[in-house]
This record gives C-alpha cells, sequence and structure tokens, in this order.
C-alpha cells in the first residue's frame, strides 16, 4: 500500500517559525512580520511539496524492527519503543523541492537575515508537508491506532540509514530526494518518518509534541527537531 501526495500550501506556518527563532511569547514588529511576508511570498511561487508513502509489514528482531519485504532494519532500542505492539509501519518521505534551497541561497547572497526567515519558514512547511500526509494516511488506516513521525537521527535510530531509507521508497525517482555521503538529505527541507499502525490505542506518552507539556518552549522543535522520547 503507498501514496503520493501533492500538497497544495496556501500559507506557511509564520507561528512556528517564530517559535524556531526564538521569539516565544515576545511579539514580532512589524519589519520582522513585512519581511516573513515576503519571504513567504517567494517561497509560495516556487515549491513543489510533495509526500510519498509505504507501508509494510514489520517484524521485532535482535537490532531493532525489520521492515518485511525489505533489506531494511531500523536499528536501535528508541524505535522498537516507539513501535512497540504496532504491527505495520509507513515509510514516508517529503520534501519542498530544490526551489526552496535556492531561495534561501538567494537570500543567503544578499540579506542574512532574510535568509534565516526563509529557512525557518521552509523548515515549518515541510512540517505542514508532513501534517497533511499524515492527515490522509490517517483517513486511509482509520481502522489502527498511529504513532507519532519517527525520524532517522532521533535517538538511537542511526542517521545513516536514510540512503536505504529512501531505497526502499524509491524516493529519488519519484520525488527527487536523495541523501549525501554524509547522510544530509537533499533537497535540504526534506523528511523522511516512521509512523506505526497498531490494532491496539497507543499509549499517551507515544504520540509525539502534541501530548507533551513543554511544546510550546521545547529547544528540540524551535529547531525543527524533535527530542526523540
Amino acid at each position: 500500500m503507498n501514496g503520493h501526495l501533492q500538497v497544495g500550501l496556501e500559507s506557511l506556518d509564520k507561528n512556528e517559525a517564530l517559535r524556531y527563532m526564538g521569539y516565544g511569547d515576545t511579539a514580532p514588529d512589524e519589519k520582522i512580520l513585512s519581511m516573513m511576508d515576503e519571504c513567504e511570498k517567494a517561497l509560495l511561487a516556487v515549491i513543489k511539496p510533495c509526500c510519498i508513502y509505504h507501508v509494510f509489514d514489520i517484524e521485532a528482531v535482535s537490532q531493532g524492527i525489520a521492515v518485511c519485504g525489505t533489506s531494511l532494519v531500523l536499528e536501535g532500542n528508541a524505535i522498537r519503543e516507539h513501535l512497540a505492539g504496532c504491527c505495520k509501519a509507513v515509510l514516508m518521505a517529503a520534501t519542498l523541492s530544490a526551489h526552496a534551497d535556492r531561495v534561501i541561497r538567494r537570500f543567503e547572497a544578499t540579506d542574512m537575515t532574510r535568509a534565516v526567515m526563509a529557512d525557518f519558514l521552509a523548515s515549518a512547511a515541510v512540517e505542514q508537508v508532513c501534517d497533511q500526509a499524515e492527515n490522509a494516511i490517517g483517513q486511509e488506516f482509520a481502522d489502527y491506532y498511529r504513532t507519532w513521525r519517527f525520524s532517522p537521527g532521533y535517538g538511537d535510530l542511526p542517521l545513516d540509514i536514510q540512503g536505504s531509507f529512501l531505497d526502499v521508497l524509491q524516493a529519488q525517482k519519484l520525488i527527487g530526494l536523495n541523501a549525501t555521503a554524509s547522510n544530509i538529505l537533499t533537497p535540504r527541507k526534506s523528511v523522511t518518518a516512521v509512523i506505526g499502525l497498531s490494532e491496539n490505542e497507543i499509549q499517551k506518552g507515544r504520540q509525539g509534541c502534541s501530548a507533551c507539556n513543554m511544546k510550546d518552549v521545547c529547544q528540540f522543535r524551535k529547531r525543527g527537531e524533535h527530542c526523540g522520547v
């Protein structure tokens, strides 16, 4: 079972971008908001957000979790715990396309303040893409309970599975998403993640940021990352 979603974004999550920038409860001034509007417009004019996903049966093995029908093993105790009780896993990859990287580089050549804003707006945007994809997955698999998204690099799930992860999804061919020799995704504003599917209710502690009482002040979320617990 797989899907390929073209995601339409009419606006970018400026509040999330401001949180990444460290504003917290401090309101930005009109100059900052005007610059953010400019950066948002530049990104929305060119990005091509999309997501692919594939649902696999999974099996616990000594190293972690085996993705059935492939040679991929999700290694580590963190992912084993995350997928405890799950019978299937959704492997997904999302990207804004290389156009987002070009916008950021263009601003870097002329104005670093705008470059930083565009970078954080793009980070917020790719999370919006993942949220929309997760909603679509939730509708398709409405009979299952879902864990939150868990990405390579969280906890002890090694980042060096990125290449194999993308190979399994054929992400290079389908959405132009690759990994460098140092396991950096290109285009840069991209995400890979695993979502567990269970026939039984998921414990609240495994439902992600939305269930965390630190979500509004979390330093990981400000950087567009996750604590992995």
